[in-house]
């Protein structure tokens, strides 16, 4: 068990699990704001665009509603609710297209930090890489 506890507190306490984790949480915060915009700027922008009924309300009945033979119950209605549907495919969109900004800025400043390094000066090599590179020169010219 204490072997267990080890391993898992090595691999918990890495850098990179903990980037994860905080990339969850701040990526489900990022939904929860990206589906507020959509659901309360953009569709009903987009329902007065056509018609004023919100796409929350499209659907496509296929059986209505219907009170019970016996009137306490009742039959509720079947349909295809594509205006929902619709509504998560912007917040989808939003958010990859979202993703895919911020990966592009990401990879560009990557991007330049490497040209700046390639370009950089060699670092001047220590005493005894001087030493080790005259000692191989001399090995070599010897054969």
């Amino acid at each position: 068990m204490g072997k267990f506890l080890h391993d898992f507190k090595e691999f918990a306490l890495k850098g990179n699990v903990i980037d994860m984790a905080v990339g969850v949480i701040v990526g489900g915060a990022f939904g929860k704001i990206v589906s507020s915009l959509v659901n309360d700027i953009l569709m009903p922008v987009i329902s007065i665009v056509t018609g004023g009924e919100g796409y929350k309300n499209l659907k496509y009945v296929i059986t209505e509603a219907r009170p019970a033979a016996d009137g306490v119950a009742a039959v509720e209605e079947v349909a295809v609710n594509y205006g929902l549907f619709i509504q998560n495919i912007v917040d989808f969109v939003i958010i990859a297209l979202s993703i895919f900004v911020a990966l592009r800025v990401m990879m560009r400043f990557m991007k330049k930090e490497r040209a700046e390094e390639a370009a950089a000066p060699a670092p001047e090599p220590s005493a005894e890489e001087r030493l080790l590179t005259e000692i191989r020169d001399e090995l070599r010219s010897r054969k």
